[in-house]
């Protein structure tokens, strides 16, 4: 089971929640392949804490739909089931939707301006092909939103959500485009316009369109 040892270990967490963000991340982008057999001693020794906070970790992956344990037996890597992403998305299109709109109440000229550089860093990374750095931006860009939504619970739904998007996104090879740009564009200006009646079909069109890029990519194989 390989795993990196020059991976970025979060401060002020637990040890339990460093483990459960290193070990999603690697399941995430691949490091921790569909199927595969976790041991919790190995693990355990890559992050540096005790079997506890791994087990414990592991239990939470569970939960999440990440790992599936079979008591006495072993912990793997659940299966990535491809077309789980046309149940996923439409929910959390929504609720990206429903935060804009919250979020307009609350925005700032600083919000506005972060959320303009994060677009631009979206689209250079777009125009040199760093697909996987444009996931990452594109989830920033959004986490700014929801976090100015201010909404804990949208909050927690989104972030259980967003975690099995990436998943999908990154082996499904979904590649974002200037389309995305364009969209994120529009949505920083009525957010500035403060038309929080016209922002919600733009938010929810800049998810949902990617159902149909994997349509169109999954009628290709």
């Amino acid at each position: 089971m390989p795993i990196p040892a020059n991976h970025a270990k979060p401060v002020r967490q637990t040890a339990k929640e460093n483990a459960f963000t290193q070990i999603q991340q690697w399941i995430i982008d691949g490091t921790l392949q569909p199927g595969e057999k976790l041991n919790d001693t190995e693990l355990a020794k890559a992050l540096g804490v005790s079997r506890t906070p791994i087990r414990e970790s592991l239990q939470m992956l569970e939960m999440r739909g990440f790992v599936k344990m079979y008591p006495g037996k072993a912990t793997q890597v659940t299966e990535v089931e491809k077309d789980a992403i046309l149940d996923l998305l439409p929910p959390l299109a929504a609720l990206q939707a429903l935060s804009a709109e919250l979020a307009i109440s609350h925005i700032t000229e600083e919000v506005l301006e972060l959320l303009e550089r994060t677009n631009e860093r979206f689209a250079n990374a777009i125009r040199s092909e760093n697909y996987y750095a444009s996931l990452k931006i594109d989830e920033d860009f959004h986490q700014i939103i929801v976090n100015t939504a201010n909404n804990s619970y949208i909050h927690s739904i989104i972030s259980s959500l967003q975690a099995h998007v990436r998943r999908q996104f990154f082996h499904n090879s979904i590649i974002l485009t200037e389309k995305s740009v364009e969209e994120h564009h529009a949505i920083i200006q009525l957010m500035r316009e403060g038309k929080s009646d016209a922002i919600a079909p733009i938010m929810k069109e800049n998810w949902l369109r990617a159902i149909d890029e994997f349509q169109a990519l999954h009628d290709k194989q």
